[in-house]
């Protein structure tokens, strides 16, 4: 039911509402459920920027025409150990599953594996993809490249994006490790939700059009962002941009497009998985204690704040996940309203999914 804030939604009703809009917009029904599990995940997560707060783009991509509902993903070159996929135009989702899944199928004869995907669009939070590798006792490490979105310092005009990062690490416990970051300062979809929500940013995270630092979410989100780290964040933004979009043959800088400013063209971003396979060298037992170990390290480290703990990456969402599938997903009421109403064209509903 929802509030005047926000909205609880559990999570199975979510993710079947959510198919049923991309079913709708002429998406295949596998596909449809692929990309209503990666947004609500995220939700799930506490990854809200990446959640179901986009699915209204995402409808209006498919009905004009700037993403293909229907794809018909292929392989484009092959070698020992890595692929590249032409996504013919794909939902990232479903190009980003694809990809990792054919990383993980070569890995069953090589110790390290890849698989390029190229002519894709937004892919959501990495994490998704690197976790298929987890999931699978393997080490999975996803990465895409996006619009040019970010500056350095005193910049006028961006030339790289905010380019993600996934490292998933099986522990063997209740939760793997997982490293997912974006290289600016904050994600775009961190903006996003400030600005639906009609709150103001710390200074450091955006600048307007023309560069100046802003505190105005949606100034942020229509101008720039800056990067996390300065020169790191900006140089390594750069080698993703390579290692994604320039030696798959895909598109690279000013060649992708952003699907805010440009709604009715696809994006073209490009995408890389890899796998790696400790089980080549050591065995899963052995690859079990030593995580278990390191994890302990980590856990046991004296904290100097009272009722302060040490997160192992992953935890949180973890934690988030946890509650979340307990007390439904909590959604901004602005962003609940707009989905009630894309449901009510086609008689779908939040309350029966």
């Amino acid at each position: 039911m929802a509030s005047a804030v926000e909205a609880r939604v559990q999570a199975d009703r979510l993710r079947l509402f959510i198919a049923g809009l991309f079913e709708d917009a002429g998406c295949g029904q596998s596909h449809a459920a692929d990309i209503a599990d990666c947004l609500v995940q995220s939700n799930l997560w506490g990854i809200d920027s990446h959640g179901v707060i986009r699915v209204p783009e995402y409808l209006a991509r498919f009905r004009n025409g700037a993403m293909n509902p229907r794809p018909e993903i292929r392989t484009l070159h092959s070698a020992p150990g890595f692929d590249v996929l032409d996504a013919d135009n794909s939902a990232g989702y479903i190009a980003g599953r694809a990809a990792m899944s054919r990383a993980i199928e070569l890995s069953a004869d090589s110790a390290i594996t890849a698989a390029g995907v190229i002519n894709s669009n937004h892919c959501g939070a990495t994490a998704l993809y690197a976790r298929m590798a987890a999931d699978r006792g393997l080490v999975g490490i996803a990465m895409t490249n996006v619009a040019p979105n970010m500056v350095m310092p005193g910049a006028a005009r961006p030339i790289t994006g905010n380019n993600p990062l996934a490292i998933a690490i099986p522990t063997f416990a209740e939760f793997p490790f997982v490293l997912d970051i974006s290289l600016s300062a904050v994600a775009g979809g961190k903006l996003l939700v400030a600005a639906k929500k009609g709150e103001p940013i710390p200074l450091g995270w955006a600048t307007d059009k023309e560069g100046r630092p802003t505190t105005d979410a949606q100034a942020g989100f229509d101008g720039y962002l800056l990067p996390m780290g300065g020169h790191k964040g900006f140089g390594l933004s750069l080698a993703i941009d390579i290692l994604c979009g320039l030696i798959t043959g895909g598109s690279f800088q000013d060649r992708v497009k952003s699907m805010y400013r440009y709604p009715n063209d696809p994006s073209r971003t490009a995408h890389l998985m890899v796998v790696i396979k400790p089980q080549a060298w050591m065995s899963r037992e052995r690859f079990q204690e030593r995580m278990a170990e390191f994890c302990t390290t980590v856990k046991s480290t004296p904290v100097s704040g009272e009722g302060s703990e040490i997160l192992l990456p992953g935890e949180l969402e973890y934690r988030s996940e946890q509650q979340r599938k307990a007390s439904g997903i909590p959604l901004p009421a602005a962003v609940y309203e707009q989905l009630a109403r894309i449901g009510q064209a086609t008689n779908r509903s939040m309350e029966n999914g």
